[in-house]
């Protein structure tokens, strides 16, 4: 696990600031704390800040050099099948057992399209300095961020965006598409970012730079998943034997954790992973909030007194998450308005006196069908074939519930359900999983453009699976778990998300995942061989914060500051009147508009830092 940046310099002899890579390396160096290495020529530059899980020997640290042709290769991440990779290539002049080093011979057997074989997380920089081709590639599902400007006759690259604001023409203008849909959805699509310059490389693409210019290829696709119908108990089978798999391999570190919080997901995770742990090796992380309503403490201790790991409870408590606010905000140079990235840091840095690795369920629910929007999807058509009395009815009532500050109460969900429901399913998914603001807040409007599956003969309910895989996945949580876990120095490793587990859930039919009303049912029934009934029919709960409570109480004076409307009148961005109806909606108890402020709040406090207010 590393941090990778590095510059080519295309329309000139030399480069014109290669004093900056020292810079850049500086601000990644979290993200690799245990070795920094360069390599530099005229026009070409690479650096390395080097987190040290597999082979942590010296020799194995980054970037690799290529004795004969002069390729220099960098790489964030983990390859699983290294050593498959390895045996094609015997007789190269390995120098080290890294899992990294086997791409070279790879990248000089097969150029970039050798790059399709990798099956790991990873986003890597390669430099051919016989053709002045620089090779940029990430992961099928988006695990391992890499971002890239082309400014000056010079491009360059970075694990993180905040290394390539040290460029010295770059002007940090907002995207204002990229602003739209954060403000609707919480964070920012691929490839945009929130700088209009900088871009993302997107998963499963290469992006492949020379001197005629640069383009974008597309090496995996989930909508070209074909969908296959299977019997429940053959599927069931295969699965566990995928999870199986996946867990061995990904888990095959010593000592390693497992974020839990008692739920199916992280349960089966933790129980597979003590299959292959060593005596005292496994490690289980969990985090307890005061509220009752997010705390997740009794659940977890339960899986780990089942299993008998070496449990670690972490509290979030007030002071807690506005430390971990103001190191999130003030060092990842990306607003992501998901409060469970606070929580999870706390969650890292705790992890980190214990081990250098973890595991966690991301994927799981975007997969297996794990959120209660499927379920939206499903009983709509039964709503709208009411007749339009009985709706009428049915919303009144609906919208007559008092406010709940819970964690996603049923009167919030029923409330969001009633309200768009007669949308295009693309529609009311978006608004159903969106922040909940109106589009008129923001003053710099550019229209907010979601791509739906291409199929256009699959269901709404498969529709919103593939997009969430797509979009939310990629861009809200990965991006959460990658930023939190590196700002503590800590390798988090997904299973679910595993190349061919996700190939196969993927084309498995949604009613193998929702079933009645029960979500993830293949899930829960291949977890049925190791886990108790009572954990897999445990009710969903996730990790979250009681942000509503929060805004009124330990953030009411950041909150009367950064949404100030003097202020927000002097930025033209957020419209202060809308705003300023929000707070006082939510103040009042007459309105539960956490999560549309919440947004705003990580807007601004992303404005103030990184654009200088």
């Amino acid at each position: 696990m590393c941090g990778i940046y590095g510059m080519v310099a295309y329309e000139r002899a030399g480069l014109v600031t290669p004093d900056a890579l020292d810079r850049m390396g500086r601000l990644l160096r979290h993200r690799g704390p245990d070795g920094s290495a360069v390599v530099r020529a005229p026009d070409a530059a690479l650096g390395v800040q080097r987190l040290r899980v597999v082979d942590p020997r010296p020799q194995s640290d980054q970037p690799f050099v290529d004795p004969s042709s002069g390729v220099w290769l960098a790489c964030n991440g983990e390859i699983y099948n290294a050593p498959a990779l390895r045996g094609r290539y015997p007789d190269y002049p390995y120098r080290s057992r890294s899992d990294v080093e086997p791409l070279l011979p790879l990248f000089l057997n097969r150029g970039a399209s050798g790059l399709t074989a990798l099956d790991g997380m990873f986003a890597l920089a390669i430099w051919d300095p016989r053709t002045r081709h620089l090779v940029l590639a990430r992961d099928r599902a988006g695990e391992k961020p890499l971002f890239y400007l082309h400014l000056g006759g010079e491009i360059w690259f970075a694990s993180e965006i905040q290394a390539l604001l040290e460029h010295p023409a770059l002007t940090r203008d907002i995207d204002t598409r990229a602003l739209s849909d954060f403000l609707a959805v919480g964070y920012v699509r691929e490839p945009r970012t929130m700088f209009s310059r900088v871009r993302k490389v997107q998963a499963g693409t290469i992006v492949s730079c020379t001197q005629q210019g640069t383009r974008v290829l597309r090496y995996w696709d989930p909508d070209a998943v074909p969908t296959a119908s299977m019997p429940h108990d053959m599927a069931a089978q295969q699965l566990s034997e995928l999870i199986e798999n996946a867990v061995a391999r990904q888990g095959a570190v010593t000592p390693i954790g497992v974020f839990t919080s008692g739920g199916v997901d992280s349960a089966l995770l933790v129980a597979l992973a003590a299959r292959t742990a060593r005596s005292n090796a496994l490690y289980t992380f969990t985090v307890g909030f005061d509220d009752p309503d997010y705390d997740e403490r009794g659940p977890a201790a339960e899986i780990a007194a089942r299993v008998g790991t070496r449990h670690v409870e972490v509290r979030a408590d007030g002071a807690g998450l506005r430390d971990a606010l103001d190191i999130v905000t003030q060092r990842v140079a990306e607003p992501l308005a998901d409060p469970a990235i606070l929580p999870t840091y706390l969650l890292a840095r705790a992890a980190r006196e214990h081990v250098s690795v973890v595991l966690s369920g991301e994927g799981a629910d975007e997969l297996f069908g794990g959120y209660p929007t499927y379920l939206g999807h499903r009983f709509a058509p039964l709503y709208r074939s009411l007749p339009t009395a009985t709706q009428r009815a049915i919303r009144r009532l609906v919208t007559a519930l008092p406010m709940s500050t819970g964690k996603v109460p049923l009167e919030y969900m029923l409330k969001r359900f009633v309200a768009v429901t007669d949308h295009d399913w693309l529609d009311r998914h978006v608004k159903w999983f969106g922040t909940g603001l109106d589009p008129r807040v923001n003053l710099c409007r550019a229209p907010a453009g979601f791509p739906a599956v291409r199929d256009h003969n699959a269901d709404s309910i498969a529709q919103a699976m593939r997009f969430d895989y797509r979009t939310y996945l990629r861009d809200g949580l990965l991006t959460k778990m990658d930023r939190a876990t590196m700002l503590a120095s800590i390798e988090a490793r997904a299973p679910y998300l595993d190349r061919a587990l996700t190939e196969f859930a993927l084309g498995l039919h949604w009613s193998l995942k929702i079933h009645g009303i029960t979500t993830k049912w293949i899930l829960k029934q291949a977890a049925s061989a190791w886990l108790p009934r009572a954990i897999t029919r445990r009710k969903k709960r996730g990790l979250s914060v009681p942000v509503a409570a929060w805004l009124n109480d330990g953030l009411r004076q950041e909150v009367d500051r950064l949404l100030a409307p003097a202020r927000l009148r002097r930025a033209g961005v957020l419209d202060p009147g809308i705003v300023q109806r929000l707070v006082s909606e939510h103040r009042s108890g007459c309105a539960n508009h956490a999560r549309a402020l919440w947004t705003l709040i990580v807007f601004e406090l992303w404005r103030e830092r990184w654009l200088g207010g």
